[in-house]
């Protein structure tokens, strides 16, 4: 597999000349849930110790962590929207509408604005995230409704969820990296 996306900051990566380390984490990342190197890998190969730890954290992230597929895939489309990561969002967002994110929820957080939230969970999970983005803390009170809804477990997964795909945003800004060349960009550069 040889790929030359985003040539200016990622050197074309070529399997067949993968080192036996790459080579692992390139197995493990396309036999799992994944099965693709959508979002960071193409940048974080170059590491592959960190791409060995940071897609298990992911998988994790995104699969496990006690919340609904709707609400995890909104923590995700938020991430985006406060780091205007165009592959993340291009990526997550029709998963997201497939997992009952609404139309109107998508279209208020590309554009900043707090959507109108129908579902109380939904409104919980972006006054959560927000907050943290924001703040770099989150309320009390907005702290104690998320652990009484969700449970003290799941509240602390809710912020690995928003750490890792902090991450995975500065990664895909830092490298430029799209998920597709046809799309149009959802946020302005």
């Amino acid at each position: 597999m040889t790929t030359e996306r985003n040539a200016a900051r990622l050197p074309p990566f070529d399997r067949a000349a993968a080192t036996p380390e790459q080579e692992a984490v390139l197995d493990e990342i396309l036999s799992g849930p994944r099965g693709n190197l959508d979002g960071p890998f193409l940048a974080w190969i170059a590491s592959p110790e960190l791409a060995e730890h940071a897609q298990r954290l992911g998988a994790f992230c995104r699969y496990r962590t006690g919340l609904p597929l709707r609400l995890s895939e909104l923590a995700i489309l938020i991430t985006a929207a406060q780091w205007r990561a165009q592959a993340e969002w291009q990526i997550h967002y029709p998963i997201a509408l497939e997992a009952g994110v609404s139309v109107d929820v998508g279209e208020a957080l590309l554009e900043g604005r707090r959507p109108a939230f129908a579902d109380l969970d939904e409104a919980l999970i972006y006054d959560f995230a927000t907050e943290l983005y924001a703040a770099k803390r989150v309320s009390d009170m907005t702290f104690e409704k998320a652990e009484k809804r969700f449970g003290h477990e799941t509240t602390v997964n809710l912020v690995g969820l928003l750490g890792y795909y902090a991450l995975v945003a500065m990664t895909l800004n830092v490298f430029s990296m799209r998920a597709s060349e046809d799309q149009p960009l959802p946020f302005t550069e």
